[in-house]
């Protein structure tokens, strides 16, 4: 999955840009607290993006695959 997607998926569902790391951009989930690191690739795996999801108690994206 393109990365903007994915950025954009946690953006609709409630998550916001914390930071930037060495080799992550964090994100947040401005309802739990919980902080998950995102990969800088262009494009992220679907297994991935799928645990980064879990992580943060967000759905999963529905297609665009």
């Amino acid at each position: 999955m393109k990365r903007e997607k994915v950025l954009q998926h946690l953006r609709d569902n409630g998550c916001n840009f914390l930071r930037e790391g060495g080799n992550h951009t964090m994100y947040i989930n401005s309802i739990s607290g919980k902080i998950v690191p995102v990969p800088r690739h262009t494009d992220i795996r679907k297994r991935t993006v799928m645990e980064i999801c879990s992580q943060l108690d967000i759905d999963k994206p529905s297609g665009g695959w």
